[in-house]
């Protein structure tokens, strides 16, 4: 953005005509969090909210993304319960389970971050998820092979995979239905700006 561009968005009276076209958001930093819950009633507004709650997101509207992290993601703390307001956007990758009584539940999630061979460059993440009724150590298991078989297929050849991070949640619900829930949440977001249109 030049100087003038700058000074037009600060000047006063600015024409409802000017826009800044921007490129796609890149999600920036993000938690992880995890969380069970189980209910006799249902699951989406049982068991799930409970775990979302034991999670500390329930507060916000869940979105979920694919499984691509972006080179400039960073994982942060946890932020505290003000710091989401209620009602809020919250966008995440997430692992999800549900089941019934006596069945266990089990989610997790694996990362890691790919290295350009040549320059050594943060080039982005990749992402699995695991959502079923294994053990934790079968979870694991899983998640390794998936996240193999996800940089043996495009990204091998170029990149390095290192700095691998995995997290599981599992239990055996002893009400009628049991969810548990790994997720990763995004909070802020860097947007590019390409240009801007509008009074010269």
């Amino acid at each position: 953005m030049n100087k003038n561009s700058q000074k037009l968005l600060l000047r006063e009276g600015t024409s409802q005509d000017l826009k800044i076209i921007t490129s796609t958001r890149i999600p920036k930093d993000f938690f992880i969090t995890t969380g069970v819950g189980e209910s006799d009633i249902t699951v989406h507004a049982g068991s799930y909210h409970l775990a979302l709650k034991e999670a500390g997101i329930e507060r916000c509207n869940i979105m979920v993304y694919s499984s691509i992290l972006p080179g400039i993601a960073t994982e942060i703390p946890k932020p505290s319960d003000d710091k989401l307001v209620h009602g809020s956007v919250l966008e995440s990758i997430m692992a999800n389970a549900t089941g019934k009584k006596g069945e266990r539940v089990t989610a997790g999630l694996i990362f890691g971050w790919l290295f350009d061979k040549n320059t050594g460059k943060k080039h982005g993440g990749l992402v699995c998820e695991y959502n079923g009724s294994g053990t934790e150590e079968e979870c694991a298991d899983s998640l390794r092979k998936s996240l193999r078989e996800m940089y043996e297929n495009g990204y091998s050849d170029h990149f390095r995979i290192k700095d691998l991070k995995l997290i599981t949640k599992s239990f055996v619900p002893k009400k009628k239905y049991g969810t548990a829930l790994v997720a990763m949440c995004f909070v802020n977001y860097v947007f590019p700006v390409l240009g801007i249109t509008g009074q010269n």
